[in-house]
């Protein structure tokens, strides 16, 4: 049952859901070697296997990421379109999902992110998410997920959501440590948990976002958040990164070539033995 389309399109899932180089190679070596086995033990005539190109889909896989404004919605009413369209195709047509996607994009967070958000976190005179590195087992000794390990960071919660976090924030009924999206049987939402119940790679081939991923809400989040104006070192604030050379992929190409253009300037004021500037006057008493 095993084919070389099989093979391919499996390679291809693991390299779009993030698993590195080393581990695509080594899962199929193992399945290389069994099916050789498989072949001397005469169950199979031949190898029907033979994975090839693996690493140049790697390559455009990554060449994509150099360019994550490609992977961002256009706008506030394809995001809001997505999230009505998972709703509908769920087979409980349950809220939340639309919810989820909805919160992760104005905030330029992740799907586990989103998952691990408390009442407790949400500032709602200010309107800030606090997301904080949970380094202690939540509720039942369960590792509830928070920054995946980054520094905390506070998100701006805009107008927009606002509405949609009371909402959720009166649902859990004032408990700070309440989860603020959970699932229909109130337990936590995992990426994997939405795509299923949202029948997700149908959804977004029909809308024709065939590349958007759960990840990719998170990119649509910093490039908006990027064409609104927000400065860079803000936008790194945001985004949790710790190098300004990721961030300053979300800036608008204009953007990003003006502000090559003020390094470059710095680094010729500071260059030895310096420009050659006007001469300074002097100071006649």
């Amino acid at each position: 049952m095993i084919s070389a389309g099989v093979a391919d399109r499996v390679v291809n899932n693991w390299i779009t859901e993030g698993f590195s180089r080393s581990a695509v190679k080594n899962s199929l070596a193992v399945l290389s070697r069994i099916l050789d086995q498989a072949v001397r033990d005469e169950v199979l005539d031949r190898n029907r296997v033979e994975v090839t190109g693996w690493q140049r889909q790697y390559d455009r896989y990554e060449d994509e990421l150099d360019d994550p404004r490609s992977l961002a919605l256009p706008n506030w009413e394809a995001l809001t379109n997505l999230a009505d369209t998972l709703v509908k195709a769920s087979a409980d047509q349950y809220s939340v999902w639309g919810d989820v996607v909805i919160f992760a994009a104005c905030t330029a967070s992740r799907i586990g992110e989103v998952s691990g958000c408390r009442v407790q976190d949400i500032d709602t005179d200010q309107w800030i998410w606090v997301l904080r590195r949970q380094t202690s087992p939540g509720p039942g000794g369960l590792q509830g997920k928070g920054t995946k390990g980054k520094r905390s960071r506070k998100v701006p919660i805009i107008t927009e959501i606002r509405p949609l976090v009371s909402n959720r924030i009166a649902a859990a009924n004032g408990r700070p440590e309440a989860r603020l999206f959970v699932g229909p049987r109130g337990g936590r939402i995992q990426t994997g948990v939405l795509r299923r119940a949202t029948h997700w790679p149908d959804v977004v081939a029909k809308l024709g976002y065939e590349h958007l991923r759960r990840h990719d809400l998170r990119h649509t989040g910093l490039t908006w958040f990027a064409d609104a104006g927000v400065p860079l070192h803000r936008l790194q604030q945001i985004a949790g990164h710790t190098d300004p050379r990721v961030t300053q992929r979300y800036l608008h190409p204009e953007i990003a070539a003006l502000q090559n253009d003020g390094d470059r300037l710095s680094i010729h004021l500071n260059a030895p033995p310096g420009p050659n500037l006007v001469p300074r006057l002097r100071i006649v008493k």
